[in-house]
């Protein structure tokens, strides 16, 4: 997966999180005759949500990654000779 891919699959899961108690926060108001209260606390743990969302894919995102060669993350430095 791309790194924009990546990037599109996190900022998606938690906009559709956030959106969605939302929705639902605003329908519930319409029901039970509530102005603004099911809109904002389902507003806040769809936000929660997202957040929670984001880092499980982010965990298994780096999960899923190869992982380095230790003998190539540091150079190595032919000019330092112990004399």
């Amino acid at each position: 997966m791309t790194g924009a891919g990546r990037a599109f699959r996190m900022a998606s899961e938690f906009v559709a999180a956030v959106i969605v108690a939302t929705a639902l926060g605003m329908a519930l108001d319409a029901i039970f005759g509530t102005q603004p209260i099911f809109m904002i606390v389902l507003l806040l743990l769809g936000f929660a949500a997202g957040v929670l969302n984001v880092t499980r894919a982010a965990a298994e995102m780096n999960a899923n990654a190869p992982k380095p060669d230790p003998d190539k993350l540091v150079p190595v430095d032919q000019d330092d000779d112990d004399d």
